[in-house]
């Protein structure tokens, strides 16, 4: 009667054996749906054969018997998700212990979608993929693209994707030159030493008597910084141009903050000589003019379209988004917390040296040794203040360093994805879908005394029988096999 019980699973060719109960604790799945019907159903064997994973069936088969579903460690997440969906088994009754370990593969899922976005590839598309991307790939198909089609996507590949061809990197190599050139300008003109004195001649008149003296003013960069930032200018209009003419999506290229950064760096340039021809003479310190031009130096994030590394930083940066807020929370409440302390507690003892007149003061000392930046133009000069720095400097170390592994390790994932997904081969071969069986209804010949045709499949599971010899299966086989030849 034991032996009524028991059913016989073939996995992938591993046979499992357990009793039909066990099937029936997991109502509405698959295992617990069996019956002789099933096309996968073997009557000879008496059991029934899936082609799924085996090493994964037996942690399923022992969520049957035990109700805890532990994650198998030698098995890729995505298949394990896979091998429960069709057993009909429900993923979010993965075992605590095992949760972590098996929702890895959900963040790996999820870095590899970011990384798509950032369009760091450094292999040449297809022409498919290319006129897919411009629009273009009806026209394509059908053999009918115009001069325009075929030019407009190389030279956007010339000026936006450096790696595309060695002429596109010789553009990039001249975009990334201009940048540094541009930069070491607006830096460079500020020396004195490469700035010109503006002299006027001023006329003074007194008692009767006219006299000249020579006034200076004010100093300006050497006009030869002018010329400088004009060429580099020339080439970054015409490289915002051609790019924002021969782009795939012209409202995805206006929304792009490094085009937008672009197009405001570069405007300022021409407003710049605009405002110091009209208002030069006009306003007394015509130096304040030359601040808004340093809008130009955020052209230095131009950078990331040449270089993945900073690419990946910035979304480092995007993924720790919420560490970093938990930071600037926390440095923020100690900063107004310990300006408070120290503010009292300098006024506990005669200071007559006391830096700190207001609680405002004391948030420039705070944020400063919170920091451990310690510029030393305030200190505490009592014993009890003194004890409020130890103790400032010390949450400031602590709140500081919590969340540096975070960012460190969110850095240290996307850097390592990308170099993985570099050295992936690009193309894979194709694998075709698997057709469902179908049970084949046969009509029993007369000839053969109702042991039924097909010799080739009694062949493979006498077979299967001298490898895994049950008792009584080998038993009854061997009887079907002497009757057929009869």
């Amino acid at each position: 009667m034991d032996g009524e019980n028991r059913i016989i699973l073939n996995v992938g060719g591993f046979r499992f054996e357990t009793y039909r109960t066990t099937l029936k604790k997991i109502p509405a799945t698959r295992l617990s749906r069996l019956t002789e019907a099933l096309a996968n159903y073997d009557p000879v064997l008496n059991e029934f054969f899936f082609d799924r994973h085996p090493g994964v069936f037996a942690q399923i088969l022992n969520y049957y018997r035990t109700g805890k579903l532990h994650y198998p460690t030698n098995v890729c997440g995505p298949l394990f998700e896979e091998e429960l969906e069709f057993w009909g088994l429900d993923a979010n009754q993965v075992e605590p212990c095992c949760w972590m370990t098996y929702t890895v593969h959900r963040d790996t899922q999820t870095t590899l979608a970011i990384l798509d976005k950032l369009d760091i590839e450094t292999d040449k598309p297809s022409q498919e993929e290319v006129a897919r991307r411009f629009g273009y790939e009806e026209a394509y198909h059908k053999g009918r693209l115009n001069w325009w089609q075929r030019t407009k996507p190389k030279i956007w590949s010339l000026f936006d994707e450096p790696y595309s061809s060695n002429s596109a990197k010789i553009v990039g190599l001249v975009s990334v030159f201009f940048i540094c050139v541009s930069i070491l300008s607006f830096c460079l003109k500020t020396h004195p030493n490469l700035r010109v004195p503006v002299i006027r001649n001023v006329t003074i008149d007194c008692n009767w008597t006219t006299s000249w003296t020579l006034d200076k003013t004010r100093t300006e960069p050497h006009q030869a910084f002018f010329f400088v930032e004009l060429m580099c200018n020339v080439w970054f209009t015409l490289e915002f141009t051609v790019r924002f003419v021969v782009c795939p999506n012209k409202c995805i290229f206006a929304r792009s903050l490094v085009n937008i950064i672009d197009l405001v760096a570069t405007l300022s340039f021409y407003t710049d000589i605009l405002l110091q021809q009209e208002l030069a003479h006009h306003v007394d310190n015509a130096d304040i003019l030359e601040f808004f031009s340093i809008i130009r130096i955020l052209r230095l994030f131009k950078l990331t379209r040449h270089s993945p590394g900073l690419k990946i930083l910035v979304h480092t940066f995007k993924a720790s988004a919420k560490e970093l807020t938990l930071l600037v929370f926390f440095l923020v409440l100690g900063i107004v917390v310990f300006a408070s302390l120290v503010y009292y507690a300098e006024r506990l003892q005669a200071n007559p040296d006391n830096n700190f007149k207001s609680i405002p003061e004391g948030l420039w000392w705070a944020i400063v040794t919170m920091t451990t930046v310690g510029y030393g133009d305030m200190a505490p000069k009592t014993y009890v203040g003194m004890f409020v720095g130890a103790l400032c400097a010390l949450a400031g170390v602590l709140t500081i360093a919590l969340p540096v592994p975070v960012i460190v390790s969110n850095f240290s994932m996307f850097y390592s994805h990308t170099q993985a997904r570099s050295k992936l081969p690009k193309k894979r071969r194709s694998v075709l879908p698997v057709e469902q069986i179908r049970r084949k209804q046969q009509q029993p010949n007369r000839n053969d005394g109702g042991g039924g045709g097909g010799g080739g499949g009694l062949q493979r599971r006498m077979n299967a029988f001298k490898h895994n010899p049950p008792a009584m299966l080998l038993k009854d086989a061997m009887a079907v096999t002497f009757g057929a030849g009869k």
